[in-house]
């Protein structure tokens, strides 16, 4: 078990209601461990690598609405 930790600047995040539907999209997604997002943006996640990916936690996202954010 590898835990990863990362924070990724999303689209979509600019209120509570945001918030609490990015909880219910990421709600019991395997192999995630952390999740918290603030109203900047920014989302903070800590999962083990063997149960998910970065790219199926972003894809759970982007079916909520919320897309990441190119670094510049």
């Amino acid at each position: 078990m590898a835990v990863q930790t990362e924070t990724i600047q999303l689209n979509g995040i600019r209120c509570e209601k945001c918030v609490n539907r990015l909880t219910l999209v990421l709600k019991d997604h395997p192999g995630l461990e952390y999740a918290h997002a603030n109203f900047m943006g920014q989302i903070q996640l800590s999962w083990d690598d063997a149960l998910t990916s970065r790219d199926a936690l972003l894809a759970a996202m982007a079916r909520g609405g919320f897309r990441e954010v190119p670094a510049v």
